[in-house]
This record gives structure tokens, C-alpha cells and sequence, in this order.
């Protein structure tokens, strides 16, 4: 049994909580650019000054309106400046923010305002109010709901005017470290989500730490544009290292719009999920390909990973750093320009990268630091740093924090950063740990000799053939993505004589392949799901994916499905973790196909 841990090199002050650094004597009478927030079009600067004149207002606004201490706030809105102020707003008057994916089917949101009671929620629109209205319908106590978008905020700081400064300061020192921030829900890939209790302990030891051990990206002139789901644990926790490090952050929550808002905030750090980075680099293979200038962009793609790779084995020699500098200018400068130009960092979590597409990535001047968490631990446990950094594992564990790998491979954790348990769920949250202290992740991995975690996939998705070989997934599938023409994979093969993959098609990939190929442009996956040459170049990605495993766990056989796998048609979690058993379940009859 190996365990690895690295002693705490800071501690949180049994009295702190995480609005005191807004009202901090340094901070009340700023001019520091905390934010860049969008306005009538343009980006407009908002000072520490101006965030905490925001933030006293609304809360003061809650205060009158009754919220109490320990109530339960549900936010339903897209990343944005208002939701981290309604954060900090909450966490003045000792409330709980529950947060809802704005992207929640009508199901999703009636549990969460079942299971966490909330007293009130903000949603973003109108459509969110009618949603949450709707379901909200046969609930004992109906939440009151106000609207950003309807004047619901001003008319709260109108109500809070006559709260003066020490009603506010004492309901916030009531509260302690130990105390509840706020409930976070699971994606629920397995079956109803579960409120994870995360104190504002949790928050401020995983935030800080973060600032501690990623200082060379937590720079004093350092910023970052956040576009993940601030309903997520990830995106949370980089809002509370920002304004704990005074570090300017942006939002952007349109994804059509994302580029451009990179180019105007050209933030030096990005966060973002491995999907983002496989889609950026599919499209520029896509895209050059179709512009005859597909041999350049391999040329470069390779040049980019052997640079990278010979950066752990030593010195790249100089015809390495030669064709370096010349893809650089022919195709590297445009894939960092389309990230804002000045990106040389980027955290990612949520699921595994693949080694390849990370050394492609640092090779072009973007490290990326891969990591690996739960929302049970407030985000991430361990962490690559720019000193510490082996692309292909997850990192060392934070400082304070312990990892141990069971008998069965199970990784265990323990430290500061673990949650308080499942909200009204005691059992669960007996089952989520160890007779001794140590939280249950489902994750199975192996840690190195210098203490590098890597991840082999999740313990109840270990496939097992007929023929008595376990393995992961993951690997597979994320191998599998990298191809441009591939948007998701399913590996199956539990129980079955060899291991097989369902495959759904990348729509604007497909039209460029159709165009290319001479098909009509009506014919969608079904249409060509038999199709000689469309099979062929999937067959050249599952030889590829194949490399990585043995022959005895090798894709033997694949099947186009006529569907892509989406969070809107209600295959894929908000944090595009795709819902195998509904997978199996919908398209047995294709899974059966592969075994005929």
C-alpha cells in the first residue's frame, strides 16, 4: 500500500471566512482592477473599492429581506460578474450559495430545490424564473425567486438600504471556519446528484494552497478569463484563489463569443476541461487540412510533441529547436493567438488529457497542468506544477493533503479539503469513507515512486471480458477523441468475448469530410454509418488507440451511433462526463451489432 504526502505549509484561522478579504482595510479603499466586467458592450474595469461597495449593498439587501444564517440560496445563472458578487453577498450574511447548472433539465433543478430547501433563488432569465416557478409547484415553501436580469438585484439593494454596516459585520464574524459555504451538487453519472457540504475552511485551504503552490501563475500581474460553469467545484475555487490573490479575473459565458473575449482579455492562465483543448486542436488539424496545408500542420504537430517529450529526457538538440522555431511561426503563433496570445498556462481537470495532446500543447508553448479531484474534495487533491510536472499523471498531492492507493487500487484521500459529508444523506456519506478517515473516490490509480498519481479510470467502469481481462476505458475513449472526425466514444466489452467502441461523429468535421469525399451534404451519421471510406479513417484512430494497450484489450470492432452524445439530449453531465449506463441502455440493440 503506497501512500504519498507533503506537510501543510499554511492553515486557516479557525475564525476566518471567505468574504473577510473583501471588507479587509486594504482592500475597502482600492483602486486594485479586481475585475473586467462586460457592460453595454464594452469591458470596464471594477476595483476592489467598487466590489465591495457591490457586494455590501446587495447583501445588505438579503439581510432585510430575511435571509438567516444557514439559509439556502440557489443560484441559477450562467458564469458571470453577478455570480461571484451573489457569492460573496451570501457569504457576508452567513448564507449558503446552492449552485444550479443554468443548462439543468426541469428534473434536475426540482431535485435540488427539493433536496437543499432552499429559501429563495436568482436565476439569470425569464425562462429560468418560469422553469423554477414550474417545478417549484406541490414544494412545501416555494422559494421566493428574483431575476438579475428582470431588476431583481436592484430592487434587493433598494430594500437594504437602511442596514447599517454593523448589522452586516457581525452577522459575518458569526461565522467560523468550520462553518457550511455551501452545498454542491454532483453531475450524477450514476443516479440522483448528491449535496456535497463544503465549509468555508474547505474553500479557503484549497484557494490558498492553490495561490501557494502555482505562484509562478498567480503573478502579481496575472490573469485569467473564467468560462467553465461556476455552478462547478473547479471554476469555484479559481473565483475564490483570484480574489483572495487580488488577481484580475473576467467571465465569459458565451460560447460564441469566447474568442473574441480572449483576444480583448488575453489572460495569462486559462482553466478549462480537456474537451476544450481537443476541440482547439482537432479544429486547427481540420481547418489546415482543408486548406492544403495539412503536411505543414502534421509537420508541426510532431515537431511540437518531440519537443516536449525531449524536454524530459533532456536538451532538445538543435535541429529539434531549429524546426521548433519555424513551426512556431508557421502554425504554433495562430493556435496561441486564437487563446488570447499571452496564455502560457492552463489548468485542467474534470477528466483525463491525453499524454500526447500534452506534450503537443506544452511543445507550442502552453503548459498545461493536469490535475485530479472530486467536488468531495473541493476541487483538486493533486496537481502538476510548472517545477513538478510529469505530462501523463495528475500531479504530486497538495501540500496537507494525503493520498493512499487500497489493495483493489481504490485511491484514498484525506486533509483539509474534504467535504463535511452529503447533505440529509447519512448513509452516503458513511459508505463515501473509510473506517479510519479516508474518503472513498471510486477512482482507481497508482502512485509513482517520486509520488505521481496516475489515474487508470472509474472502479465500477473497469470492464471485465469474457476471457477475464480487466480494463479502463478512459484511455482508450480519450485517445479516441483526439481524432478530428470523432466527438465521443464508448468502449464496451464487459462480459464479452473482446473489447468494441461506439462512436458518434464531430457534425462540423463531417461536413468538411463529406464536401472532401464527394457524399451529399443531407447525409447525416446514420446515412453513413456503413459508409468504406468514412469507416477507414475511424479505423486509422481505433489503430492509434490501440497502440496504448494489448492486443487481449484492443478495439476489435466499432460502431458509428446516428446520434452525438450531448448534455442537451441528456447523454453527457454539465461536466461532459458522458452517462454510460443510459448509453448501454439506449443503444443496446448497437452494442449487440458489435457482437454479432
Amino acid at each position: 500500500m503506497r501512500v504519498h504526502a507533503v506537510p501543510a505549509p499554511i492553515t486557516v484561522a479557525p475564525n476566518a471566512q471567505l468574504a473577510d478579504v473583501v471588507f479587509a482595510d486594504d482592500r475597502v479603499n482600492s483602486d486594485m482592477v479586481l475585475f473586467q466586467r462586460r457592460s453595454a458592450g464594452s469591458w470596464r474595469p471594477v476595483t476592489a473599492r467598487q466590489f465591495a461597495a457591490d457586494v455590501r449593498s446587495l447583501a445588505a439587501g438579503f439581510l432585510a429581506a430575511g435571509i438567516q444564517p444557514g439559509d439556502r440560496v440557489a443560484l441559477l445563472a450562467a458564469t458571470s460578474y453577478e455570480w461571484t458578487l451573489l457569492d460573496y453577498a451570501l457569504w457576508t450574511v452567513a448564507a449558503l450559495p446552492v449552485p444550479i447548472y443554468e443548462t439543468s433539465s426541469a428534473e434536475q433543478v426540482r431535485w435540488v430545490l427539493e433536496d437543499a430547501g432552499p429559501v429563495a433563488v436568482v436565476v439569470e432569465r425569464e425562462t429560468h424564473r418560469r422553469l423554477v416557478e414550474d417545478v417549484a409547484e406541490g414544494l412545501s415553501g416555494p422559494p421566493q425567486v428574483w431575476q438579475i436580469g428582470g431588476g431583481g438585484l436592484d430592487r434587493l439593494r433598494e430594500g437594504g438600504l437602511d442596514v447599517d454596516d454593523t448589522q452586516l459585520r457581525e452577522r459575518r464574524r458569526a461565522v467560523s471556519a468550520d462553518d457550511l459555504a455551501t452545498i454542491i451538487y454532483t453531475s450524477g453519472t450514476t443516479g440522483r446528484p448528491k449535496g456535497c457540504m463544503l465549509s468555508h475552511g474547505n474553500l479557503l485551504y484549497e484557494a490558498r494552497i492553490a495561490i501557494h503552490s502555482l505562484e509562478r501563475i498567480f503573478g502579481h500581474d496575472a490573469s485569467t478569463l473564467l468560462f467553465l460553469p461556476l455552478a462547478h467545484v473547479f471554476a469555484r475555487v479559481i473565483q475564490v484563489a483570484c480574489v483572495e490573490r487580488g488577481m484580475c479575473l473576467a467571465h465569459s459565458a458565451d460560447r460564441a463569443r469566447l474568442t473574441e473575449d480572449l483576444a480583448a482579455m488575453q489572460p495569462s492562465f486559462l482553466l478549462a476541461v480537456p474537451r476544450v483543448f481537443e476541440r482547439v486542436y482537432n479544429g486547427a488539424q481540420q481547418r489546415a487540412h482543408a486548406q492544403g496545408r495539412g503536411r505543414i500542420f502534421d509537420w508541426a504537430d510532431r515537431t511540437a510533441v518531440a519537443y516536449s517529450q525531449a524536454l524530459d529526457d533532456g536538451r532538445p538538440g538543435w535541429r529539434l529547436r531549429l524546426a521548433l522555431r519555424l513551426s512556431d511561426r508557421l502554425v504554433y503563433r495562430r493556435l496561441r493567438a486564437a487563446l488570447g496570445g499571452r496564455v502560457g498556462y492552463a489548468i485542467s481537470g474534470g477528466a483525463p488529457l491525453g499524454a500526447r495532446l500534452g506534450h503537443f500543447l506544452r511543445g507550442i508553448g502552453i503548459t498545461v497542468l493536469e490535475g485530479y479531484g472530486l467536488t468531495e474534495t473541493s476541487a483538486a487533491a493533486t496537481v502538476n506544477l510548472p517545477h513538478a510536472l510529469k505530462i501523463g499523471t495528475v500531479g504530486r498531492p497538495l501540500p496537507g493533503v494525503e493520498i493512499r492507493i487500497a489493495d483493489d487500487g481504490e485511491i484514498l484521500i484525506k486533509g483539509p479539503i474534504l467535504f463535511q459529508g452529503y447533505w440529509r444523506n447519512e448513509q452516503a456519506t458513511r459508505e463515501s469513507q473509510t473506517a479510519d478517515g479516508w474518503l472513498r473516490t471510486g477512482d482507481v490509480g497508482a502512485l509513482d515512486e517520486d509520488g505521481f498519481l496516475t489515474i487508470s479510470g472509474r472502479k465500477k467502469e473497469i470492464i471485465v471480458t469474457a476471457g477475464g481481462k480487466n480494463l479502463a476505458p478512459e484511455p482508450l475513449e480519450d485517445r479516441l477523441r483526439t481524432h478530428p472526425l470523432i466527438s465521443q466514444a464508448v468502449v464496451v466489452g464487459d462480459r464479452r468475448p473482446y473489447t468494441a467502441a461506439l462512436i458518434t461523429l464531430n457534425a462540423e468535421a463531417l461536413s468538411s469530410w463529406k464536401r472532401a469525399a464527394g457524399r451529399p451534404e443531407q447525409a447525416g451519421p446514420a446515412e453513413l454509418r456503413d459508409d468504406p471510406d468514412l469507416l477507414a479513417r475511424l479505423q486509422t484512430a481505433v489503430d492509434e488507440a490501440n497502440t496504448a494497450v494489448s492486443r487481449a484489450e484492443s478495439i476489435r470492432r466499432f460502431r458509428i451511433l446516428p446520434v452525438d452524445l450531448t448534455e442537451q439530449n441528456g447523454y453527457l453531465t454539465p461536466t461532459m462526463k458522458v452517462k454510460r449506463a443510459l448509453v448501454h441502455k439506449d443503444f443496446a440493440a448497437d452494442i449487440e451489432e458489435l457482437y454479432r
